[in-house]
């Protein structure tokens, strides 16, 4: 499941605040943050903000549609059902409502590389649309891309740091994403260089990117670079198991394939 963005974070915890009287926004913020119409529209982003299961945010936000079409907030709305349906791995759901939040925001990026993401790890190898997937993917991506490079300037009650790191982070989940899109069409050696660049760009370690990596080099016969990333991720505490049972056959792999070399 994708961590909830700082973007998404502030929009709707502004609003919520809005219903607590409560419209502060950070000392590091620039700019005023946006602010909902009417006291109905903040109630109703407040239902979404404190539901506590991904399916009670998934009916917030349809009533927050429903009830305000119009409202400043329903790209990001959409994204917090996007997100809810990602974390109960509903593929259908979660791309459905990222390219809804996609038309409510044409600009918005998170939501193409959610959607992208989705498309390029749920697109099979005998599908019949494969190919079609995967580049409405890959151009998704490449939107992406563009957009975070030419907003230089941080949205309305974001400071200037945390966009600089939030804009960092995003442009490695598009590498992540284009090294999805390359190893579902087979291409690892395309694929470990978009691993890399996610893994060198991230401001924290993503565990699971570096396993990937880490199996996109076995594929190519880079199999010292392929051990030492499964080193580095085994060498982490507390590692979900089935990561580890996936990095553990890498480093067996990558073990092997040395061995071989000898």
């Amino acid at each position: 499941m994708r961590t909830r963005v700082l973007v998404v974070m502030m929009a709707l915890t502004g609003v919520a605040a809005v219903a607590q009287q409560a419209q502060t926004p950070p000392k590091e913020a620039t700019g005023n943050l946006p602010k909902a119409k009417s006291k109905e529209e903040a109630a109703a982003i407040k239902k979404i903000t404190e539901a506590k299961t991904p399916d009670e945010r998934i009916a917030a936000v349809d009533a927050f549609v429903t009830g305000f079409p119009d409202s400043v907030f329903k790209a990001t709305a959409l994204m917090e059902a996007a997100e809810a349906a990602d974390s109960k791995s509903d593929y259908a759901k979660a791309v459905s409502y990222g390219e809804l939040a996609i038309q409510a925001d044409p600009q918005s990026f998170y939501a193409m590389l959610l959607v992208s993401g989705e498309l390029a790890q749920h697109t099979q190898k005998y599908d019949l649309d494969k190919e079609q997937k995967l580049s409405k993917a890959e151009n998704y991506v490449n939107q992406a891309m563009m957009i975070i490079s030419s907003n230089t300037k941080p949205p309305a009650g974001i400071g200037e740091k945390d966009w600089a790191e939030f804009k960092k982070d995003q442009t490695a989940a598009a590498h992540k994403d284009l090294g999805l899109i390359a190893a579902a069409r087979e291409k690892y050696d395309v694929a470990a260089t978009e691993y890399k660049a996610a893994v060198d760009g991230l401001n924290s370690p993503d565990l699971v990117t570096m396993a990937r990596l880490a199996d996109a080099y076995n594929k190519t016969g880079q199999y010292n670079d392929a051990l030492t990333e499964a080193n580095k991720v085994l060498a982490t505490q507390n590692l979900n198991p089935t990561v580890k049972a996936f990095v553990e056959q890498a480093k067996a792999t990558a073990e092997k394939g040395l061995a071989g070399k000898k």
